[in-house]
């Protein structure tokens, strides 16, 4: 039988990590949800317009790359990694389910989802996965990190629907 992380360790985790990420940090990204039924696709399931509900405003942890610079066909382009990290809570408030292809605008630059993991859980269980009886109240799967990439804002050709 499990002693830690029970019902009130974690309302305690996440009562601090609400307070940490609005009172404290206050770091706001625009997160753009891509709505697929209604962007049209060609023939080869690509699109050149996407369609999308947002931004809708959302607190988060940003760990910045650098930029990096490339030399393509058409010329010079630019990229860089940024990992937003968001408390799962403050995502289903939010009324969003990240996926790939979603995008985030910080400072003013957009950002392509690239990878979602949702693999950090308090004190190592998830209460989903209780495969002993007795634990599915210990537990629970903490936040979304997202790993993205700097995309340009006229590649993007996102019109908005809402």
């Amino acid at each position: 039988m499990a002693i830690f992380g029970g019902s009130r360790d974690i309302d305690t985790f996440k009562i601090m990590s609400k307070e940490l990420l609005n009172d404290i940090i206050t770091q706001q990204i625009g997160y753009y949800k891509i709505v697929l039924n209604d962007t049209p696709a060609n023939i080869y399931g690509e699109s050149l317009t996407k369609n999308f509900i947002g931004p809708i405003l959302i607190n988060c942890i940003i760990e910045r790359g650098d930029f990096d610079s490339s030399i393509e066909d058409q010329g010079l382009d630019r990229g860089r990694a940024v990992t937003f990290r968001f408390l799962k809570d403050m995502i289903v408030d939010a009324n969003v389910v990240p996926e790939i292809g979603d995008v985030i605008m910080y400072n003013e630059l957009y950002y392509q989802v690239d990878n979602v993991n949702t693999n950090q859980l308090i004190v190592g269980k998830d209460d989903n996965y209780a495969y002993s009886q007795g634990l599915e109240n210990y537990g629970n799967s903490y936040s979304y990190i997202l790993t993205t990439y700097y995309t340009r804002g006229d590649k993007l050709g996102i019109t908005q629907v809402i």
